[in-house]
């Protein structure tokens, strides 16, 4: 199934709510105790949503997949996981779909969402299954789920698969952004095999588990609200509440703090995205995670040159989700998650509009706050001053007047010396206006004598631990998947290792960080992606 795409509604069948599952107490203890896991058998697992019951979710095995081979296998996940990465190749059945995770049922959801900004009153998980949920060996709680293992109820008519080309883009960004400290699902394998798939063209088909604390989606409470089973809204509430929220169980106003806590992370992740030049490319709300994590890579993409209203996304014609929009479109679809979870904030209507107002409220207030702060962090500045967003402004002007490099000119930043009123060499060779960047940088070296931040070496060193010096820049990527669909999975392997460490300088992949050639600039990416 297309992520973008939008259909008419399909038939489904639901069930009334709930079975609830009571756990020990002493669980996690237990968990924390026990030593790491070397077989699936021997994973502990921990079936809280599959608890929800069939209102929620059906039951549906993968199709299996032909001849699988297994591209890459995230060793250092397997080990947070509780898993043996020497036994890789023994899972590649259950990574493909040929085979089930020990005595758990693969199971699909169902949520609606808004569709660029239209109302599609059914999707759900039309190509991809959980197919385990396990406790890892320090006692937290992941989800498994294979994407691209064929089709489900909510396929619409789809077939349910995923292919290589942007089951790598999906592999590689999920890990880029977990190194770079962005709030993400992760991938723990990807695997492919000969099996055509019809898209734009005839490709290989392929499947990548993505793992996650937990899946739930904005998407989920709007299934339920639009259908008016309200009665169902606390149920799956108090599922997140007490899997991922437990410091909220039994609070009379927990709904309310839960969504505020929602809200909150957010705004910080979108925030991060911005300081990072991260596009996500399809914010619909089917696509915003309940727990503030960035979910499902599509066409997403890095930005080279900086531009305000850069498109990731060659099927977004009006630039709904463009790189200066994305913080606006973060509020509108926590407005849609305050409409539809209004049932769990109070019994009168002026308590219900007075907290969803009050709740609405926090996501401008927490994303200011976070945003100054990490653009000042990327000026490697202590404080925020008065003046400092003027000059944040100043430097994303002069870098969209010349196309500079988003990430090489805030990663050359720290290469600016306060013992010197000289021109910045080193700095200003990514900007068009070298007068204009010069008056720039003796502000910038004012503000920073202002408060004492004169230890270059000292300030280089923090600004370069959050201006990373690597990103999966859409021309590495695309370099990958060339490659991969011919056999050679080497460059997979290159790039997880030079996007593990993306702060770090590591003089063997230089080349990895400078700007794509001429030619590669222009790469884009659709729904398909």
């Amino acid at each position: 199934m297309n992520d973008c795409e939008t259909a008419p509604m399909a038939d489904m069948m639901t069930d009334p709510i709930i079975d609830r599952m009571t756990f020990s107490t002493n669980a996690d203890a237990e968990a924390r105790a026990r030593p790491p896991a070397q077989h699936p058998a021997d994973v502990p697992l921990a079936p809280r949503y599959a608890a929800l019951g069939g209102a929620y979710h059906v039951t549906v095995a993968p199709t299996p997949l032909p001849s699988p081979t297994l591209v890459h296998f995230n060793a250092g996940l397997a080990d947070e996981l509780g898993l043996s990465a020497t036994q890789a190749s023994d899972l590649t059945d259950i990574l493909s779909g040929n085979a089930s995770w020990p005595n758990y049922a693969p199971l699909a959801s169902v949520y609606a969402g808004h569709q660029f900004g239209n109302w599609n009153p059914q999707l759900g998980d039309g190509r991809a299954l959980m197919i385990a949920e396990i406790r890892r060996p320090d006692g937290t709680r992941a989800e498994l789920q294979l994407k691209g293992a064929g089709p489900t109820p909510f396929s619409r008519g789809a077939d349910g698969r995923a292919v290589l080309r942007s089951s790598i883009r999906e592999y590689l960004c999920s890990e880029a952004m977990h190194a770079l400290g962005v709030p993400t699902t992760r991938c723990l394998s990807l695997v492919t095999s000969p099996q055509p798939v019809f898209r734009e063209t005839v490709e290989p088909a392929a499947i990548v588990c993505r793992v996650a604390p937990s899946f739930v989606r904005f998407g989920h409470f709007e299934w339920f609200y639009s259908r008016g089973q309200h009665d169902a809204l606390a149920p799956l509430a108090d599922h997140v509440i007490e899997t991922h929220f437990p410091h909220l169980v039994g609070l009379p106003d927990r709904h309310a703090a839960w969504l505020g806590e929602v809200i909150e992370r957010t705004a910080r992740l979108i925030a991060h995205w911005q300081t990072v030049g991260f596009c996500h490319g399809v914010m619909n709300t089917d696509n915003f995670s309940a727990l503030g994590l960035t979910l499902d890579y599509g066409p997403f993409g890095f930005m080279d040159a900086f531009r305000q209203h850069h498109v990731c996304n060659q099927s977004d014609f009006e630039g709904r989700y463009a790189y200066g929009a994305q913080p606006e479109i973060g509020q509108w679809n926590c407005s849609r998650l305050l409409q539809a979870t209004l049932p769990l904030l109070g019994e009168t209507e002026e308590e219900v509009g007075a907290r969803a107002t009050e709740l609405y409220g926090r996501y401008s207030e927490t994303f200011s706050v976070t945003v100054m702060r990490r653009w000042a962090d990327k000026l490697g500045l202590r404080e925020i001053r008065p003046g400092d967003a003027d000059l944040v402004i100043r430097l994303l002007t002069l870098m969209q007047r010349g196309k500079s490099d988003f990430t090489r000119s805030f990663r050359h930043l720290a290469r600016v010396q306060t013992d010197t009123d000289g021109p910045a060499i080193g700095v200003r060779e990514e900007m068009a206006d070298l007068a204009a960047f010069d008056a720039w940088v003796a502000d910038y070296r004012s503000r920073l004598r202002a408060e004492g931040n004169t230890n270059d070496a000292e300030r280089a060193e923090r600004m370069n631990r959050v201006n990373p010096k690597y990103i999966l820049r859409n021309h590495l990527a695309q370099m990958a998947i060339e490659r991969a669909e011919e056999g050679d999975f080497s460059e997979v392997e290159r790039l997880m290792t030079v996007l593990a460490r993306p702060f770090d300088a590591q003089p063997e992949f230089e080349g990895y960080a400078a700007e794509p050639p001429p030619d590669q600039r222009r790469i884009e990416v659709s729904c398909s992606s």
